[in-house]
């Protein structure tokens, strides 16, 4: 069955098994023992910590390994707001970041609003503050020049992905950490994503990783403090990995990462070419075998193995659960497919259309078989769903004309409802008309506007709806 799904986690890649099993016959001692056991345990775990660091591109002793890339992330930005709060309280983030750094800000924020920890510039205390969320453009990209306009003289850090786990988009950390470093403010990169492929390069400050997302094992994250960046550990002290990482240190897993990733790097040039040419082909032929599709994230600046398509008036949920009966594991951002009936804070700060989204990720092997297979199996699958969900054959014969102002109540119903309802409807709306969509679901808010650009109708705007929701008006021009 393909698996398409890596950037959610990788499959294990085979050094990592043989690497794993190997370790836990030779590293499952205390390594901080002074006897046989203890100092073959020391041992792996420092040649491992070498490994890494230099793959990474920093020093060993910079580096450290924790539970998981979130809790990297978590502790990562804590420690840095923290060592800097004599500076202030000020935090910089991206729209598009993960969900763990989203989290964290958003803990920095409900802190403050709190009046947690006193004043800024306190010594006691895990106080909050604000944050700035940089904005991106269509392609969820932070625009040139847009870390240094956000930074302030009271901020503690900032912090970008180095490329963005939903639509594959690589940001200009490079940049953006030489605006930090101009300014005084370290810059956390997330590097989750990316990492298998390469360094991440410029003057970062702090960096975190996942094992799991480059064929390591689950459970092992890293993070990088370089030497410079002030950094006050949080929770109670520990003795383990330089105070920075409580807890006794996972050594077979740690074995398994650093040679997963020496081994993925060794392959990352004929990979990243040979799936890039897959993605790309997915890129043209999706739009080609299915219509009303928007493929989204940036065309050129990308990761290689990954694309996010939207596909109009198809439920997110019963889109995924038909590719997995055809054999493919995909995943997807869309508000139908979550029990928050959001959509993805990605595709909302990118501003396109979500509902139907399916995120595509290639691990290493993927043949152009199994890619060829997939799109025919998604062509099946979207024109089930759609059958399924009554949507109107477009350029259907005109109905009779409404009255004033057309209006859809699509209230209490999920995405992709109110859009297949304002389809269904709009032949009615005389050109340079207007229809009215009432709407309570916060997917209509992108999936409307969405639906006029690929229409090529006018929309105007939005506004309270009386009785609840929100109304969403379009004009026909056409």
């Amino acid at each position: 069955m393909p698996y398409f799904d890596a950037a959610s986690s990788a499959p294990l890649h085979p050094i990592a098994r043989q690497a794993l099993l190997a370790a836990l016959d030779e590293g499952w001692a205390d390594p901080a023992r002074l006897y046989r056991e203890g100092r073959r345990a020391r041992r792996l775990l420092d040649a491992a910590r070498e490994t890494t660091a230099e793959l990474v591109g920093c020093r060993p002793d910079e580096l450290v390994f924790t539970s998981s890339g979130t809790r990297a992330v978590h502790d990562g930005i804590a420690g840095a707001l923290a060592g800097r709060r004599r500076t202030g309280r000020h935090l910089v983030v991206s729209a598009v970041e993960h969900s763990a750094v989203l989290h964290s800000a958003e803990a920095h924020s409900d802190r403050a609003a709190a009046g947690n920890g006193g004043a800024a510039g306190g010594d006691s205390g895990p106080a909050g503050g604000d944050v700035t969320y940089v904005p991106v453009d269509r392609g969820g990209r932070v625009a040139p020049g847009s870390y240094a306009e956000a930074l302030r003289a009271d901020t503690a850090l900032a912090c970008l992905q180095s490329a963005n786990h939903e639509v594959g988009t690589e940001q200009p950390v490079a940049e953006a950490a030489a605006e930090c470093r101009a300014a005084g403010v370290p810059l956390l990169v997330d590097a989750a994503q990316s990492l298998g492929w390469g360094r991440v390069e410029g003057p970062w400050s702090l960096l975190a990783g996942s094992a799991h997302k480059w064929g390591g094992p689950p459970g092992v994250g890293l993070l990088v403090v370089r030497k410079g960046t002030r950094f006050a550990p949080p929770g109670p002290a520990d003795e383990r990995e330089s105070g920075r990482a409580p807890g006794f240190e996972n050594i077979p897993a740690i074995v398994a990462t650093a040679a997963s990733l020496r081994a993925v790097r060794a392959e990352a040039a004929a990979e990243d070419a040979r799936l890039r040419a897959l993605v790309e082909r997915i890129r043209a032929r999706v739009p080609e075998t299915v219509a009303d599709v928007e493929v989204v994230g940036d065309p050129e600046r990308r990761l290689p193995h990954l694309v996010t398509f939207s596909c109009l008036y198809v439920d997110g949920e019963a889109l995924l659960h038909a590719l997995d009966r055809a054999g493919y594991s995909v995943s997807s951002g869309s508000s139908c497919t979550s029990s928050t009936l959001t959509p993805s804070h990605v595709l909302k700060a990118m501003g396109v259309l979500s509902e139907g989204n399916v995120r595509v990720s290639l691990p290493p092997g993927t043949t152009a078989e199994q890619v060829e297979g997939f799109l025919g199996a998604l062509q099946e699958a979207v024109a089930g769903v759609r059958a399924e969900l009554g949507v109107p054959a477009h350029g259907a014969a005109e109905a009779a004309p409404a009255a004033g102002e057309l209006v859809v109540d699509a209230r209490g119903r999920r995405c992709p409802i109110p859009v297949i309802e304002l389809a269904k409807a709009f032949d009615r709306v005389p050109v340079g008309g207007t229809a009215l969509v009432l709407s309570d679901d916060e997917a209509a808010r992108l999936d409307i506007p969405a639906w006029c650009g690929m229409r090529g109708q006018e929309y105007v705007g939005e506004e309270p709806a009386e009785g609840g929701g929100t109304g969403y008006r379009v004009r026909r021009t056409s």
